[in-house]
């Protein structure tokens, strides 16, 4: 009797396993330490500013790399999401990093143009703050709506993400204490998925 013929692609892949395990392990590490350490860096900023009642060059920095990290972690966490996370959650994922890669601009703009205050940069860039705002309000929502669908990362996080862009939105014409306060609730919800991610990792080591 003929033995089959045992090909490559019949066998499991055994040698790439732990190198996938790895990565992921790398990937929400990184990503893990990146969202809670920006994520209060970019809200230090804020306080700063109220305790300096506007802009100088070192908030404006702080706020700089905060927000330039946005995009890169917001994405990590989608990624470590797949595929639960679904469509919903890479068009939130995709919406909110890129309205914060304009609002990242404009925190160059300020720097450069020496802007002593956010009214100075609102009045600059006029309706694309609010064009803007209005897409980070989409992608925040839409992006917190999937992870608690998710179930990958704890469901509070994603409420407190929707509920946080809502704040936001809403406190943009407000003093800048009231905008810090409501920053302050999405970078919860950030750390939260961070320390999440971190403490996951822990446990599969253990």
């Amino acid at each position: 009797m003929t033995q089959p013929t045992v090909t490559a692609k019949h066998l499991p892949d055994v040698a790439t396993a732990p190198i996938a395990e790895a990565t992921s392990r790398w990937l929400a590490t990184t990503v893990g330490v990146s969202a809670i350490g920006f994520s209060l860096l970019y809200l230090a900023s804020d306080i700063i500013e109220v305790v300096q009642r506007g802009f100088s060059t070192e908030r404006l920095v702080l706020t700089y790399i905060g927000e330039a990290a946005i995009p890169l972690f917001v994405l990590g966490l989608y990624s470590l999401q797949r595929p639960a996370i679904g469509r919903l959650g890479l068009l939130g994922a995709v919406a909110y990093s890129y309205a914060y890669v304009f609002f990242t601009s404009t925190v160059m703009w300020a720097l450069v143009a020496r802007a002593t205050d956010y009214d100075g940069v609102t009045d600059a860039f006029g309706a694309w703050m609010l064009v803007h705002g209005a897409i980070m309000l989409i992608g925040g929502v839409a992006f917190g709506v999937a992870v608690v669908r998710a179930q990958v990362l704890p469901r509070w996080t994603g409420i407190c993400c929707a509920a946080g862009v809502v704040l936001v939105a809403a406190a943009s014409g407000l003093p800048v204490a009231a905008r810090t306060l409501a920053e302050a609730v999405t970078a919860v919800a950030f750390i939260g998925m961070g320390y999440s991610l971190l403490t996951r990792y822990g446990r599969d080591r253990s």
